[in-house]
């Protein structure tokens, strides 16, 4: 007994010995921000064996590797790296500096002809998704992070079945996490209507599978490759605010009809080649109108290298001359958009950020507070909405571009989540956008850095940790 006491006890001291190291460089090699490297390293080789399985189980990005057999290069065509353009079409002058980045970073051709229609909650966005659906004779695909299955829910379940069923080609992308939200699922109800429905990277014991950190967040529907829907919006009674939810959800969601709707659907496939393996290339069936926006998608997510989202946010700030629009629900910028917005602010820019005053997520409000001060101190305006949670993303700079769609401007969704947003170069557009922004404003209230000052010691420390703790958010 004592021999295999002894055996066991040297049994697993080797395999610290071996592990800890090992997963500590690993994360030196192959992580990009050298606070979290930092971070593992030290969980590595104080813990060597449970450190190195928490590693294994979470810290390795196994998306980057996978989906580079399926996207070759990120998308970017031969001779379009990041040093080399898209010939985009005849634009303004004042969209020029920021056409240079977005070219250079995107993948994807700046087109024009989309016209485009903004949807308040799920009041008017699920009955023009619903119909969209009705009305398709070819193709429907669907992605969404929550699909509940409420009435709401149900209502989308029959609306694909009936298009399923009528000889369309319909598929549903839904995450493996986002899919727990609601009981039962609505990967299972689908299936048992023989709707083809997939669950992206979804959490399994055998073999071990828990990428609670790589979520696909996107929010895609897209009906006969011409109408595109894209924004924040889940699926679920809760973004009904005129219901009687008891937690009703704020949001705003878009529909574009034109070549970005290709774009988006490109989007989709991608995704739904990633998680079957059945990779479809499809003829594109999207109109290019006489009138419309100038658009682009840009996706981004752990299986880049390139950090799109950030590297066209701060192309932005730092071509705003007027105003800046920020609208996230959860708010936790990196640090380099931190200093794009207060470099901004100080050059004269009127910058102001909206946020709840009561977010989904009490920890994430309580790191947002940690860094308030800060922004504020610098001359950001920064104004808490009341309730309902508004769930909404804009992001508009003077009232002539736009971006819109599932990001927030957090870690997770800047570095960890699989996002899309959409770029909108259209001063009619954007004005509206800014307008909504500027509504939204004024019932709200100014938070103060005299406030954020007279927080208590223990809130002070509360919000600190919290903050610690954000780039794993």
């Amino acid at each position: 007994m004592e021999d295999a006491t002894t055996w066991i006890i040297a049994l697993v001291s080797g395999a610290a010995a071996v592990a800890g190291p090992i997963a500590a460089g690993h994360a030196l090699l192959t992580k990009r921000e050298p606070q979290v490297a930092g971070a593992w390293i030290a969980i590595c080789l104080i813990f060597p064996l449970a450190g190195a399985t928490v590693y294994y189980l979470f810290g390795i990005n196994r998306v980057r590797t996978r989906a580079r057999k399926l996207v070759a290069e990120e998308r970017i065509p031969p001779g379009h790296g990041p040093w080399h353009r898209h010939t985009s079409p005849t634009i303004s002058p004042e969209y020029a500096e920021q056409v240079r980045i977005s070219d250079a970073v995107s993948g994807r051709k700046l087109e024009g002809g989309n016209r485009l229609q903004v949807l308040h909650n799920g009041e008017e966005a699920y009955p023009a998704m619903l119909q969209a659906i009705d009305a398709a004779q070819e193709r429907v695909f669907l992605s969404t992070y929550i699909f509940e299955t409420n009435a709401t829910g149900r209502r989308f379940i029959r609306a694909l079945t009936a298009a399923q069923r009528r000889g369309v080609d319909v598929r549903v992308l839904i995450d493996g996490f986002g899919e727990i939200y609601s009981w039962p699922r609505a990967s299972t109800l689908l299936k048992r209507t023989e709707v083809p429905v997939a669950r992206f990277l979804p959490p399994r014991l055998m073999p071990p599978q828990v990428s609670i950190n790589l979520r696909n967040h996107r929010k895609i529907l897209v009906t006969d490759g011409r109408l595109a829907f894209t924004g924040g919006m889940n699926i679920g009674d809760r973004h009904l605010v005129e219901s009687t939810h008891p937690h009703p959800v704020a949001d705003m969601h878009f529909s574009f009809d034109g070549p970005v709707a290709r774009q988006i659907e490109e989007v989709f496939l991608e995704d739904w080649a990633f998680t079957t393996g059945a990779d479809h290339t499809l003829p594109s069936l999207a109109r290019r109108h006489t009138d419309g926006a100038l658009c682009r998608i840009i996706a981004d997510g752990p299986n880049e290298d390139l950090d799109r989202l950030i590297m066209t946010l701060i192309g932005a700030l730092s071509a705003a001359r007027e105003e800046v629009w920020v609208v996230s629900p959860y708010f936790l910028p990196t640090r380099p958009l931190m200093t794009a917005l207060e470099a901004a602010a100080l050059r004269g820019v009127a910058v102001r950020v909206l946020l709840p005053e009561q977010s989904n997520l009490t920890f994430v409000d309580w790191a947002t507070r940690h860094i308030l001060g800060e922004l504020v101190h610098w001359g950001v305006q920064v104004y808490y909405q009341p309730a309902p949670f508004a769930h909404t993303k804009l992001f508009v700079i003077d009232r002539r571009y736009a971006q819109v769609g599932s990001a927030n401007m957090d870690p997770r969704s800047l570095r960890l989540n699989f996002e899309l947003n959409a770029e909108i170069y259209n001063r009619p557009l954007a004005e509206q956008l800014a307008a909504d922004c500027a509504d939204i404003c004024a019932r709200s209230r100014c938070v103060t850095e005299a406030e954020l000052e007279q927080r208590g010691a223990f809130e002070r420390v509360r919000d600190a940790a919290a903050w610690l703790a954000s780039p794993y958010m």
